[in-house]
C-alpha cells in the first residue's frame, strides 16, 4: 500500500481503537468534511462536533474495509462497513468513502451512504 493508504488505514484503525483524540489528528483548520447527503464542515472544532456525535453514541465501533484503492493523485477510495453498538445492537451502514491527504492530515474526506438505510437503522437500535 502507499503512504496515503497506509495513513487512511491508520485512521480507521483509530475509530476501531476507539480513540477520539487520535482520531482528531488526522484533521486541522482546513481539513472538509462531507458525510454526504447531510451538510459539509470544515475545520477541527466543526468536525469534532460532527464526529463526537457518531463516536458518543456506540459502546463499540468497528469499521471493516472490503476494498481499498487509490487514484493516480493520490485519492484514497474505501467501501466499508460501519459498525457502531448502539443499546446492545449493532446498526450497520455501507459506506463509500474519498480521503483526499497532505501527508499525514485529511484535506477532504467525503462518505458516501444511503439515508433512508441510516435513518431506519438508528430507528431500529434507539428502540
Amino acid at each position: 500500500m502507499s503512504a496515503n493508504s497506509d495513513t487512511v488505514m491508520a485512521f480507521i484503525g483509530a475509530w476501531n481503537d476507539r480513540d477520539f483524540e487520535k482520531i482528531m489528528s488526522f484533521f486541522d483548520d482546513a481539513s472538509f468534511y462531507h458525510n454526504l447527503p447531510m451538510d459539509p464542515v470544515t475545520g477541527t472544532a466543526a468536525i469534532r462536533g460532527v464526529l463526537e456525535a457518531f463516536f458518543n453514541s456506540a459502546s463499540e465501533i468497528e469499521w471493516v474495509v472490503h476494498g481499498i484503492s487509490e487514484t493516480t493523485d493520490g485519492t484514497v477510495l474505501t467501501e466499508r462497513s460501519d459498525k457502531f453498538l448502539i443499546n446492545g445492537q449493532w446498526m450497520t451502514l455501507p459506506v463509500m468513502g474519498a480521503f483526499e491527504l497532505d501527508g499525514q492530515i485529511i484535506r477532504k474526506w467525503r462518505d458516501y451512504f444511503d439515508l433512508k438505510t441510516f435513518e431506519s437503522e438508528m430507528a431500529r437500535v434507539s428502540a
